[in-house]
């Protein structure tokens, strides 16, 4: 889909078609809709091959009149057995003379914000101030996701202190694993607006250089924040994973205790069944009864005293 945007009025307001100063939003473009943004926009193919390719890291690259802009954002996702997972996705940011392309191979909650006009001062016919201001919306939704993966965590661990099942350990691994994800992309992310910092691939003016600055400030802090979160997620999963075990244990202990319990009326009965042995006071229908109670409390009583132990 190529959709069309330009800010009249300090709105920011869809349009029919091209015009100069506009942004342009691609999502999961057709290969009729490949063809036309390469043979009616002119886009290096290469550049539009990037953007939508799932694997690609963040850089910058030129080539003639073109910037390319290749940026990790973050997605949060629901499994079907509920499970919640966090994970990058590239989005593409072409430059032209006149023109933005934002293209990614799926719908993105960043494009999406700027869209439905949650992100202010959107200028689209300026068009580093646009490239930065998008770049503040994506580090922005790394720090709120990374606080979600927080919350989620802390509610996962007090699930965790009588749980004996793997649900909420494969939780804790998969944010765990999203935590790596995210490292790793924040710091991608970060050489690459350094290398914008140089002004070497994109002209920047000076309220372009605050706005950057402001930018790579919020990208030290998400990377600090991922960095806590992981290390402290870490010795979580470790420790609440001898957790599982122990309750496991526990559970297994208890139902030995019931069969010994169990087992003694059993044996009692059994042998006063036999008419084969000579047993004390077998005359007396009572007395296996009360032999089974005493013997029954006394082990009972050794097992419970034992586990205190």
């Amino acid at each position: 889909m190529v959709s069309y945007y330009k800010t009249v009025a300090n709105r920011l307001i869809e349009v029919d078609s091209l015009m100069p100063g506009c942004w342009i939003s691609v999502v999961d473009p057709t290969a009729q809709e490949r063809k036309m943004l390469i043979d009616d926009y002119g886009l290096d193919s290469d550049f539009l091959k990037s953007s939508l390719d799932e694997e690609e890291s963040s850089r910058v690259e030129q080539e003639e009149n073109q910037t390319l802009i290749i940026v990790d954002t973050a997605v949060s996702e629901v499994q079907k057995d509920d499970t919640l997972i966090f994970y990058t996705m590239p989005l593409g940011i072409i430059l032209t003379d006149h023109y933005v392309f934002t293209i990614s191979l799926r719908e993105n909650k960043v494009i999406n914000d700027v869209v439905s006009g949650r992100v202010r001062n959107i200028q689209t016919q300026f068009r580093t101030q646009f490239v930065l201001r998008l770049m503040m919306n994506i580090t922005a939704s790394f720090l709120v996701y990374l606080k979600q993966i927080d919350k989620t965590s802390s509610a996962m661990q007090r699930k965790l202190h009588g749980a004996m099942k793997n649900h909420e350990l494969i939780q804790m691994l998969e944010l765990e694993k999203s935590l790596i994800y995210f490292s790793t992309s924040l710091k991608s992310n970060d050489v690459t607006m350094n290398k914008i910092l140089r002004g070497r691939v994109v002209k920047l003016y000076e309220e372009d250089q605050d706005l950057l600055e402001d930018v790579l400030i919020e990208l030290k802090q998400a990377q600090e924040m991922a960095s806590i979160y992981s290390g402290i997620l870490s010795g979580v999963v470790d420790a609440f994973g001898s957790v599982i075990s122990n309750n496991l244990n526990i559970v297994m202990w208890r139902l030995t205790m019931v069969t010994i319990i169990l087992a003694i009326p059993t044996m009692v009965f059994s042998f006063y069944g036999m008419n084969t042995l000579d047993l004390p006071f077998a005359e007396h229908t009572w007395f296996p009864t009360l032999l089974s109670l005493l013997l029954t409390a006394i082990v009972a009583f050794v097992l419970f005293k034992y586990k205190k132990k």
